[in-house]
């Protein structure tokens, strides 16, 4: 992995691994969090691999997590704090740089995207731990993390650093939801 790849010790193409698999995990026939019904899973590739043959996974999983963004504004949002889809400026400006790239290899995403396009379960820490991209000390540690009083929001401890550990504990704290039952997890900015 080159150094522009990554971002202090964060692999972004994990972090776009990990987004788009939370962001299947709350469409409609899955976790019921957002309002996309299975536009990772296979129904959603047949609709956009006519207009996009090469690249209609990215263009899923964008479209996906643009809705579990606006989603999670939705329920919670509050200034100088950042979520699993508003990271901090400088991490998504890296992210659309490598944008273009992960296009141009679009082939080698493909099993990534059929894998995600058959998961089916709503369980965050097994679907995340199955994909490689978590460990169990992370899971462990996600677990000790306790709902905000508001039932609708779960605060990571700790300042968000723009570190992997910060971003793990985003990620698996959308366990803290049930089905239909969106938690939005978010931390507080540095800046804020």
């Amino acid at each position: 992995m080159a150094a522009a790849d990554t971002y202090n010790d964060i692999d972004l193409a994990w972090l776009m691994k990990l987004r788009t698999v939370v962001a299947r995990l709350g469409e409609m026939d899955c976790g019921r969090w957002w309002n996309s019904d299975g536009q990772l899973g296979p129904q959603g590739a047949s609709v956009l691999r006519r207009g996009l043959p090469r690249t209609h996974q990215f263009a899923q999983a964008r479209s996906v997590c643009t809705i579990a963004g606006l989603r999670c504004a939705q329920i919670f949002d509050s200034p100088g704090i950042v979520t699993l889809w508003r990271l901090t400026d400088a991490l998504e400006e890296r992210l659309d740089v490598l944008w273009e790239g992960w296009l141009d290899d679009a082939a080698s995403w493909r099993p990534f995207f059929e894998r995600v396009a058959r998961l089916r379960h709503t369980e965050v820490p097994a679907a995340l731990k199955d994909f490689e991209l978590v460990t169990d000390d992370e899971i462990a540690a996600s677990a000790k993390i306790k709902k905000a009083g508001d039932g609708r929001s779960i605060i990571v401890p700790g300042v968000f650093d723009e570190r992997r550990r910060a971003v793990v504990l985003l990620a698996l704290s959308f366990a803290a939801g049930s089905q239909g039952n969106l938690v939005v997890p978010y931390a507080r900015r540095a800046d804020a």
